[in-house]
């Protein structure tokens, strides 16, 4: 095999690597030999076929195979002994004409056009010095998350008074029958349904409608459904509905007691308090590391200057682009961003793709300096903890990554840099610095 440099320029390369025919037919005549011993031809004895009847059978299959495994092994071969390390898989280019080739008549000989991974040497992570916020939930903090989840745990009480009217957050409880031209329609009619008013739960009008009845007292409420409601037969058209009020209710204000915690499951309010406790400080903790892993990529994205490689970046910002124009047509830009031009938003995500590509090369050297590996129990862990986000769906998740190595192999990358930014940790000067709650959970661009 010959390998000839033609290009160098910059970080781009592109090397020639040739495979003898006479290499290439030495190997067919090495694959019939192996192969005739089992071969049964009519018009032969078992094991009796001739070499060359077999190379004119089946010469340009065999070559074929040999050819393919040739391209395999050898690329990674050329790579080796031209010292490249690629920092992306190479495109490959053939220059013979194949036909020939698997005629034997003609060397192999095919071009790869790579970038290579840019030298530099990463900073010694025991040169680096971090601080770790720390932020511990506190009593107040504590009160207010209890707050909050007495909150989404209403109750209602019957209303009293000497006229008991429904009011908006009232909870009344209603028979329905829905009719459009003076005739009920399928899935328009309820019994003892409890509707908030103001919950915006169903069609618009139908529950300011209800402000002001009493119970025992039958309305009929007059709506149209919006022209894009779900069930085509019914969009757009105007209906009413005869509605018959059984009750209502106030939103009772919760007591956060031993009560409360046992409607929630819990023994007591002590251990309500406990694990909302817990909850809280691994929040913080998730915030605080969150931080500090920042801290970390801003400090190496500081310390190292060198060319990055073109296509990576430019495979970087089209992901990312792709999700910026896709925000914009959905109108979920940022407020600051939305009022930029496209050319502005281009130069300033662009700055960020390169920034994303400087520190997951900087990663990955650490890492391999380190040998850093993830290895298949944490990649399924990670796979596992993905499938997790997908509630009722694991098992489509599971199997869709099973399904796609390719989906799987990319998992491995934020395992690794995981593991990276650990090992990092464990050898910098990481000193523990308070943090106020609102600095801590303070949103962040990320980067």
């Amino acid at each position: 095999m010959q390998v000839v440099e033609k290009s160098n320029e910059g970080l781009s390369r592109t090397i020639a690597v040739t495979i003898p025919a006479a290499e290439l037919n030495e190997k067919l005549d090495a694959r019939i030999k192996e192969v005739s011993p089992q071969m049964k031809l009519k018009g032969f004895r078992p094991g009796k076929v001739p070499a060359a009847h077999v190379k004119k059978t089946y010469g340009r299959d065999l070559m074929g195979e040999i050819v393919n495994e040739a391209l395999n092994t050898s690329s990674q071969k050329a790579l080796d002994e031209a010292k490249l390390r690629p920092a992306a898989p190479a495109e490959m280019k053939l220059v013979s004409d194949m036909d020939k080739v698997i005629l034997g008549q003609e060397d192999l000989t095919y071009e790869m056009a790579l970038e290579v991974m840019p030298e530099f040497t990463p900073v010694d992570p025991k040169t680096l010095k971090l601080e770790r916020p720390v932020y511990e939930a506190t009593d107040a903090d504590l009160d207010e998350a209890l707050k909050e989840l007495a909150g989404q745990a209403k109750t209602y009480e019957d209303k009293t008074g000497k006229t008991v009217k429904a009011a908006e957050g009232d909870q009344v409880t209603i028979d329905f029958v829905g009719k459009i031209d003076g005739e009920a329609f399928e899935g328009g009619s309820a019994t003892d349904a409890d509707l908030v008013i103001g919950s915006n739960r169903f069609i618009p009008g139908f529950e300011e409608q209800l402000k002001g009845v009493k119970v025992g007292e039958e309305k009929t409420l007059n709506v149209t459904f919006p022209e894009n409601y779900g069930a085509a037969h019914l969009a757009g058209k105007a209906a009413t509905f005869d509605v018959t009020v059984k009750a209502i209710k106030a939103e009772a204000e919760a007591k956060i007691d031993d009560e409360f915690a046992t409607r929630l499951g819990l023994e007591s309010l002590d251990k309500l308090k406990d694990l909302l406790r817990q909850n809280l400080n691994q929040q913080y903790s998730s915030a605080a590391r969150f931080k500090l892993k920042r801290a970390l990529l801003d400090q190496l994205d500081e310390k190292h200057s060198f060319d990055l490689p073109p296509k990576m970046v430019e495979a970087e910002f089209d992901g990312i682009w792709r999700q910026v124009q896709a925000d914009k047509e959905a109108g979920r830009l940022d407020e600051a961003d939305a009022k930029k031009t496209d050319k502005a938003l281009e130069k300033e995500y662009r700055k960020i793709a390169e920034r994303r590509v400087r520190l997951g090369l900087v990663l990955a050297e650490i890492g391999r300096a380190n040998n850093v590996q993830v290895t298949d129990q944490e990649l399924n862990n990670a796979i596992m903890a993905e499938a997790r986000n997908y509630p009722g769906q694991e098992r489509q998740v599971l199997d869709f990554y099973r399904q796609n190595p390719n989906a799987a192999a990319q998992m491995r990358a934020p395992v690794y840099e995981e593991k990276v930014c650990e090992l990092i940790f464990g050898q910098a000067e990481v000193k523990d610095a308070p943090i106020s709650k609102e600095d801590l959970l303070k949103d962040e661009d990320e980067g």
